[in-house]
């Protein structure tokens, strides 16, 4: 058994919808994760937005829109009879986002999930009506938060084999979507639809995750901000889970997790070029060198400088007390004798927290931060390698680095307005001379 995921420009357009067939036609089984189709869900956020502040004409008019995408999808999908079938279904998934307009929707998560549902049974219906049968999967019957709002994995595979019918070979279901302690409809919150399919694999215990979006596997820069970026055919997990977390946008870190406890291989592929290798990601390719770069926008730096430091037992254990008090994670960290620098990219609580870490000593926040991390396996220990990154920044204001928390990354702290050029300067020196690798 292999589990698909398919992103939301995967299933964006009528002719994509109609390829998907063919990339799903395999011969073992197959579960099939499927995203709202592009552009959906942020409309339903704004629907979600409207209603919380009562203006319930603008909620109608974007509800409309969402309505007018899916009913045309249907209609070019479908023929006239099968159409009309569809539109019904659509229609009822509309009045359920219709019918919250008056209540006290708090973040609207039954809102939010309609865009999964209706893709899923249109795409459902779809391969019915051309021929392949499958079961259609609500994640409402076996995806379950427990207290902590956290999947309940332990419950998740039997589960998932009861919902599953053994007179079918293809299964499609939502990802994001799931059913919190209250019985109330949830979602994953952490990486979605990627995190949906790789909980989903490590249940069934799957060969293999594969991850469709619309680039062909991690590249070895942003290509939004550097030209000529490569493919990178193979990742560990602990590469792939680096470079995740530090900005790369095709993979959530947290859909690394559940494969990689159970080591299965995740693929990323590109739904736009089915045939090119895309990224696989294993426990099997631990190469020396460095793979890629990646940045991660909106950060904000926290140093704390105090005299109490010095040889004081528990010191930063109170401070992180302050930051796990305001459910705030921290990026990255850097200390010495008298001061302790770290990064944080949520700053909801920050007003609070730089108050608290005043009883510390002297406090000093600076906003529109990058982090920029050059990821590979065991680049710490190689020298030419250090040489080239830290030449790479000779002319770059670095207000933080951290070197040696993993043997896999090497971190550094800038100014936003300078990330361009970081990523830039860094793939002259690593990529376009590749004799370090």
């Amino acid at each position: 058994m292999v589990v698909l995921k398919f992103g939301g420009t995967s299933v964006g357009s009528i002719e994509r919808l109609r390829k998907l067939p063919e990339l799903i036609n395999r011969e073992e089984d197959v579960i099939v994760v499927l995203s709202a189709m592009s552009g959906i869900t942020n409309l339903l956020v704004s629907i979600v937005n409207s209603i919380s502040t009562k203006n319930i004409v603008k909620a109608s008019t974007t509800l409309e829109e969402i309505k007018s995408k899916f009913v045309d999808t249907a209609s070019e999908l479908f023929s006239v009879e099968n159409s009309e079938i569809a539109i019904e279904r659509i229609n009822k998934r509309i009045d359920i986002i219709s019918a919250e307009f008056g209540n006290e929707i708090g973040e609207g998560k039954t809102i939010l999930a309609q865009g999964e549902l209706i893709t899923t049974e249109m795409f459902s219906f779809y391969l019915n009506t051309i021929g392949v049968s499958n079961q259609l999967l609500m994640a409402t019957d076996f995806m379950f938060l427990d207290e902590e709002n956290e999947p309940n994995e332990k419950e998740l595979p039997n589960l998932l084999r009861s919902a599953m019918s053994d007179s079918h070979k293809l299964f499609i279901t939502q990802g994001f979507i799931a059913k919190n302690i209250n019985g109330e409809i949830d979602n994953l919150n952490r990486g979605g639809s990627d995190y949906s399919a790789s909980l989903i694999g490590a249940a069934l215990d799957v060969k293999a995750i594969e991850i469709w979006t619309d680039i062909d596997g991690f590249h070895n820069n942003d290509p939004r901000y550097v030209d000529n970026t490569e493919p990178i055919e193979y990742l560990s997990f602990d590469e792939a889970a680096e470079l995740a977390y530090f900005g790369a946008k095709i993979l959530h870190p947290a859909s690394i997790i559940p494969a990689r406890k159970k080591s299965i291989p995740v693929w990323l592929k590109n739904t736009m070029q089915p045939k090119a290798f895309g990224t696989l990601i294993s426990n099997n390719y631990l190469s020396p060198g460095i793979k890629a770069v990646a940045a991660k926008d909106g950060i904000t730096t926290i140093r704390i400088q105090s005299g109490r430091m010095l040889q004081a037992h528990g010191f930063l254990k109170r401070v992180f007390e302050v930051f796990d008090k305001y459910k705030t994670p921290i990026d990255v960290i850097t200390t010495s004798e008298v001061a302790v620098s770290l990064t944080i990219d949520n700053t909801c609580r920050l007003h609070e927290i730089a108050e608290e870490l005043m009883d510390f000593g002297r406090v000093k926040v600076r906003k529109d931060c990058s982090i920029v991390s050059i990821v590979g396996h065991q680049i710490t220990t190689t020298p030419r390698s250090i040489t080239r990154i830290y030449e790479s920044f000779e002319h770059i204001p670095t207000h933080m680095i951290s070197f040696g928390g993993s043997s896999n990354n090497i971190t550094f702290v800038i100014d936003a307005e300078n990330k361009t050029l970081a990523l830039q300067t860094l793939n002259t020196q690593l990529f376009t001379n590749k004799t370090h690798v």
